[in-house]
């Protein structure tokens, strides 16, 4: 069959069938642009389901891409706890300051200038292109290299055919209906042609994929899977004779630069005369798995030069990281209300 007339299929399926979110529209492009910039940055790394309720938020707080560009970068990560990936709401706060400085305001539509923005990469600038402006741009994710994987059959490494997977992408992508496309494509992966269990009944392109009924269709892609590694370290909540507790602001660079925190080390301890609470939080980042012992001191003066005693029960005033906020859960209820 035809790649075009593949695509259609899947059009027509996609008319019917697409899910309803709050940052799409259907029959082309989205009429704002900054509500697509938005959700591309939440959705980075991140399920649907999750990103929802903080995308209302956030929307309700910044409505425009000025009002974003103007906002401290605090509130910003406020607005964005729990998600994790805290470097995607610095590179967004940064690119809706380039997007307002740089470009009067105006978003731009070349895929060389959106690339100058910060946070935005291959996949990135596809998807914003072809949502925002129907520009006929090729998304690939997981989502896409599983199906296509699966429509051909391609039964090599991931790493293997990558380019193979690309090329047949791009030939299947409607020039006509970009927009639409590529959000049909996403929902085929994340509703009929899933990872485990894929209703293939259900799938537009079932008569012409190669990998249906087959035995190996959950094994496709074949991905090399990669060991998480475990790290253990200790963190400290430091009292002073107020009952105020310790917290500096992350100044390294890295996903957690510029949230706030107890002091901690994934190295040996900090201080050897601090009790041990018995407590133990866990948190599993991207590629490796963090288990910090808790552990408690009283100290009247700051042990670290950044470091300031607040009250507990304004902690929920400063950004934390989703780490430091399972710390915080263990805490007195008193001392956090």
């Amino acid at each position: 069959m035809a790649d075009t007339d593949l695509s259609t299929l899947l059009l027509k399926w996609y008319d019917a069938n697409g899910r309803s979110l709050p940052w799409r529209v259907k029959g082309g492009a989205h009429p704002n642009p900054y509500v697509i910039l938005v959700s591309e940055f939440m959705l980075q790394q991140t399920t649907v389901k999750t990103v929802i309720p903080y995308f209302h938020r956030f929307m309700d707080r910044f409505p425009t891409i000025q009002a974003l560009a103007a906002a401290d970068i605090e509130e910003v990560y406020q607005l964005w706890q729990g998600l994790g990936y805290y470097t995607r709401a610095r590179s967004l706060h940064t690119t809706a300051q380039m997007i307002v400085n740089d470009f009067g305001g105006k978003f731009p539509e070349q895929r060389q200038d959106v690339l100058k923005l910060k946070g935005i990469g291959a996949y990135t600038v596809a998807s914003f292109l072809a949502l925002a402006f129907n520009q006929p741009e090729t998304v690939i994710d997981g989502n896409v290299m599983r199906i296509i994987a699966r429509l051909y059959h391609l039964i090599d490494s991931l790493d293997d055919i990558a380019d193979t997977i690309r090329l047949k992408a791009e030939a299947l992508t409607s020039h006509e209906h970009p927009a639409d496309y590529a959000s049909a494509i996403m929902d085929l992966g994340a509703t009929v042609c899933t990872p485990k269990n894929p209703q293939c009944l259900l799938c537009p392109w079932a008569k012409y994929c190669q990998s249906k009924g087959a035995a190996d269709v959950e094994q496709i892609p074949i991905r090399r899977k990669l060991e998480k590694k475990e790290k253990h370290g200790s963190i400290y909540l430091i009292y002073n004779s107020k009952d105020e507790v310790l917290i500096r602001k992350r100044t390294e660079k890295g996903l957690l630069s510029g949230l706030y925190e107890f002091p901690w080390t994934d190295e040996g301890v900090l201080f050897v005369d601090a009790e041990d609470t018995q407590n133990e939080v866990t948190h599993v980042f991207t590629h490796f798995k963090l288990t910090l012992r808790i552990y408690k001191l009283r100290i009247e003066t700051s042990p670290i030069c950044d470091g300031f005693f607040i009250f507990p029960e304004t902690l929920k005033n400063y950004p934390f990281s989703t780490l430091m906020k399972k710390v915080i859960k263990l805490l007195p209820q008193k001392d956090t209300k």
